[in-house]
């Protein structure tokens, strides 16, 4: 049960454990935090709302009673910017943008309407929802701090697989979608002790988590982690030189094979890490897409280009007959189509002959 009160901003205190502060935030003081905010979120144009139109009645903090002071567990944004509007002072960047809201605002609000709960755990199961499949969605890491905290607090005696399922109900989720982020957590909280493995201008505000999220629906990548997410101990084969490679190769730009996390290049990584092949010659720092030539996946590969290009023959000859006017390098790309599959022919006999004289 909550119990609305009004409480004056100098008894309100900013969540140091607030998901959406990256780790490196922990245990800073009151004025960092708020900087932070000013620097990775929109807090200038939240402080000029509230200005302009006084803080809204109907979005109340979530606080817990700690001491004399309230903790805000929900709601850390728009107490910085109210605190900003208090105390400009507090901004040690865009201190500009920041003064020149404090005057343009009608409004500086001394007292916040607050819901307050005994526990914080009675406000998870809200926040779950709000923030994770809900209307105010979070980042992925967010998400990922705050399902791994739900965790450690609510399921730290549960077996991974149940824990995943009971938070996957409390936050109206799937047990595999909350599983593979309880997971790639782990994943990420290795990198982040292990410093990024230094490389340059990785840190836990530019890691893209969704990166790892995607690698373990890649069955190939999952087990070249040593990742088994039906496992109980999912990570219990994790292998952590395999876990370095990975984010080199996701985050290092001054690797010569740097790749991008996107659907095309993890599908592609998927099949590279399984052919022995393909790997070594990747990690060779040849590009992924070269290095998937080494793979059986080629084969396939050129079967598909021959299909669509067949394919689009065939549209142009449907075409031909309602064709107006040629254009006029018409016949040098079609000497140029017919050069080609020449050249493709040639090689197909030269390679059959080869294995003919193999054989003899």
């Amino acid at each position: 049960m909550s119990e609305y009160q009004k409480i004056s901003i100098k008894n309100l205190v900013l969540d140091t454990n607030n998901p959406r502060l990256p780790k490196s935030m922990a245990n800073k003081s009151e004025k960092e935090i708020i900087n932070f905010f000013l620097s990775e979120t929109s807090l200038v144009e939240l402080m000029l709302a509230i200005g302009k139109n006084n803080f809204f009645e109907g979005e109340q903090l979530l606080v817990i009673p700690e001491s004399e002071k309230f903790i805000v567990i929900e709601g850390n944004r728009r107490l910085s910017a109210v605190k900003l509007l208090k105390e400009p002072q507090l901004a040690d960047i865009y201190k500009s943008k920041v003064e020149q809201v404090i005057d343009e605002a009608d409004y500086f609000p001394t007292e916040i309407p607050c819901l307050v709960f005994k526990e914080k755990e009675e406000i998870l199961k809200y926040l779950g929802f709000r923030h994770i499949t809900g209307i105010k969605q979070w980042k992925l890491l967010e998400k990922a701090r705050y399902i791994t905290k739900l965790k450690d607090d609510m399921y730290s005696a549960e077996p991974l697989q149940l824990a995943s399922r009971e938070i996957a109900k409390m936050i109206g989720s799937r047990r595999d979608y909350v599983l593979r982020i309880l997971v790639g957590y782990k994943l990420y909280d290795i990198i982040e002790k292990n410093g990024f493995y230094k490389i340059k201008n990785l840190n836990d505000t530019t890691f893209h988590f969704n990166y790892i999220a995607d690698s373990l629906i890649r069955s190939n990548i999952a087990e070249f982690l040593g990742v088994k997410l039906n496992d109980d101990i999912p990570t219990d084969t994790l292998n952590l030189e395999h876990l370095k490679e990975w984010t080199n190769w996701l985050f290092n730009k001054g690797l010569p094979n740097k790749i991008i996390g996107d659907s095309e290049h993890l599908n592609t990584l998927n099949k590279v890490v399984a052919s022995p092949d393909a790997l070594n010659v990747f990690r060779n720092g040849e590009k992924l897409f070269k290095a998937f030539e080494y793979t059986d996946g080629i084969d396939e590969q050129f079967r598909n280009a021959i299909n669509e290009a067949v394919k689009q023959l065939e549209k142009a000859d449907s075409l031909t007959h309602k064709v107006n006017n040629f254009y006029s390098a018409l016949i040098d790309d079609l000497q140029n189509i017919n050069k080609i599959i020449r050249k493709i022919k040639t090689v197909k006999d030269e390679l059959e002959t080869d294995d003919f004289e193999d054989e003899l």
